[in-house]
C-alpha cells in the first residue's frame, strides 16, 4: 500500500473521503441526481477540468485533453442511490428519507474524482474521459449516455465496483463473462373467485400461483445443464384481499439470471410452456410477459491484461484475485463494452463488523480506505494503458 499512499497522499485522501460523505448524505434516485451532478461539476471546476453536464438528464462528462492525436481512455462511475431507508448510524447518514447509497456509488464517484485530481496534476500521455453516469440501478443510464456520444473517440473504457467480500488492497478481475443477463418476468393469473367454504365452485388463483412458484424452480434443477449458472427468483407475489374468499387473481414478478444466451432463451420458453400447461389443467387464464434486462459484462482479455498489470504494479502480485466464476448480478457497464473494449473490476472493501450485511441493505457501509486504492488504481491504469496503446 506504500505506492498507493504515495499517489494518493493523506491530504488528497481526506478530500476524497469528504466527497464520499457529502454525496452519501444527499442520495438521489435514478435520473434525479440533480444535486449530485451539481456537486460533481463543482469538484471538476475546482480541479480545473472541463466538463459538460445534463447528459442523459443528469450525467456529467469531464475531459482531460492532452493530445488530440493520442489514444483516449474513459473511466466511469455511477451516481444513483436506492429507495432504502438507511440504518447505519453513521454521522453522515442520508438526509433524504427513504433513499440511501446502499451499493457504494457514492464511493465510485469519490474514487473517480480522486483519480481525476491525480491525473490533472501529473498529466498522462493521452486523453481521459471521466463519465459520471446516472441510473445504473435498473434504469440503464449507460444507454442514453452512449446515445449522446460519451464514447465518441474513446479507445478503451474501465470501471469497477466496491466489493465487500474482498479485503481492502485486493482487486478482483474476471476475464470474459463477468455478470449476468438480468431479465424480469411478470405472470398474471386469472381464475374464478368465490366463497372459501365452496372451493369446488372456484378456480383458485392462489393454488395456481403456488404451483407456479414450485414448478419454476424445477426448470433450474432439472432442465438446465448445471454447468451453466442460472437463477430464477420470484420476489413478488400478490393475491386475494380477505381470509374467507378464494382469490380470483394473482400476480407474480421475478428475475431470471443467466450468462448464456441459449440458456436464457430456454428458460423463457420453459416458463411459457409451464404457464400454458397450468392454464389448461386449471382452466385459468395465465399471461406471461418478459422484460429484457442488462446484458452481461464481457471483459476483453487484453483490457484485463492492462488492469492486472496496473493493479499488480501498484499493490503487488498477490493483491490481484482472479475471479473464477461470473457474478449473477447485473451492471449496465455492459453497454459500454458492447461499443469499445474494456475491463470492469471489483475493489475489496470489507469492513469489520459488517460481514453479514450485504449491498442493497439498510446497514450497508464499507471501509473508506478503498477510496484511496480505487483513485490510485484508476490513475495508474490510465497511464499504463495509454503507454501500451501509444506503442501499437
Amino acid at each position: 500500500m506504500n505506492k498507493v499512499k504515495k499517489i494518493v497522499h493523506d491530504e488528497l485522501f481526506e478530500w476524497i473521503v469528504d466527497i464520499r460523505r457529502t454525496i452519501h448524505q444527499q442520495p438521489e434516485l435514478a435520473f434525479k441526481e440533480e444535486k449530485t451532478s451539481e456537486f460533481i461539476c463543482s469538484k471538476l471546476k475546482e480541479l480545473g477540468i472541463k466538463f459538460k453536464k445534463g447528459i442523459a438528464e443528469t450525467g456529467v462528462v469531464g475531459r482531460l485533453t492532452i493530445n488530440k492525436t493520442a489514444p483516449t481512455i474513459a473511466l466511469r462511475a455511477d451516481m444513483d442511490a436506492l429507495p432504502i431507508t438507511e440504518d447505519t448510524g453513521l454521522p453522515f447518514s442520508s438526509q433524504n428519507p427513504g433513499i440511501m447509497h446502499a451499493c457504494g456509488h457514492d464511493g465510485h464517484i469519490a474514487m473517480l474524482l480522486g483519480a481525476a485530481a491525480v491525473l490533472k496534476k501529473n498529466k498522462p500521455a493521452g486523453n481521459v474521459v471521466l463519465i459520471f453516469q446516472p441510473a445504473e440501478e435498473g434504469e440503464g443510464g449507460a444507454k442514453p449516455m452512449i446515445e449522446e456520444g460519451v464514447l465518441d473517440g474513446v479507445d478503451m473504457i474501465f470501471g469497477g465496483h466496491i466489493e465487500r467480500s474482498h479485503q481492502v488492497g485486493e482487486i478482483g478481475i474476471k476475464r470474459g463473462v463477468h455478470t449476468a443477463y438480468t431479465d424480469a418476468f411478470d405472470i398474471r393469473i386469472t381464475g374464478e373467485g368465490g366463497h372459501a367454504a365452496r372451493p369446488h365452485e372456484t378456480i383458485d388463483a392462489v393454488i395456481i400461483a403456488s404451483r407456479v412458484v414450485l414448478n419454476i424452480q424445477t426448470i433450474i434443477s432439472r432442465e438446465i445443464d448445471p454447468i451453466h449458472p442460472a437463477v430464477i427468483t420470484i420476489g413478488y407475489v400478490r393475491a386475494g384481499s380477505v381470509n374467507n374468499a378464494v382469490a380470483e387473481k394473482a400476480v407474480l414478478k421475478g428475475t431470471i439470471r443467466t450468462t448464456d444466451e441459449s440458456v436464457r432463451t430456454q428458460i423463457n420458453d420453459k416458463i411459457r410452456k409451464m404457464a400454458s400447461s397450468l392454464s389448461i389443467h386449471y382452466d385459468a387464464d395465465i399471461k406471461v410477459s418478459f422484460k429484457p434486462g442488462y446484458p452481461p459484462i464481457i471483459n476483453q482479455d487484453y483490457a484485463c491484461d492492462f488492469a492486472q498489470q496496473s493493479a499488480q504494479k501498484l499493490l503487488g502480485k498477490n493483491a490481484v484475485i482472479s475471479l473464477p466464476y461470473p457474478s449473477l448480478g447485473g451492471e449496465d457497464f455492459s453497454y459500454y463494452l458492447q461499443q469499445v473494449p474494456g475491463c470492469f473490476v471489483r475493489f475489496g472493501a470489507a469492513k469489520d463488523g459488517h460481514d453479514r450485511i450485504s449491498s442493497h441493505s439498510p446497514g450497508f457501509d464499507f471501509d473508506e480506505e478503498v477510496l484511496r486504492v480505487g483513485a490510485a488504481y484508476f490513475s495508474e491504469l490510465v497511464r499504463h494503458t495509454l503507454k501500451k496503446l501509444s506503442k501499437k
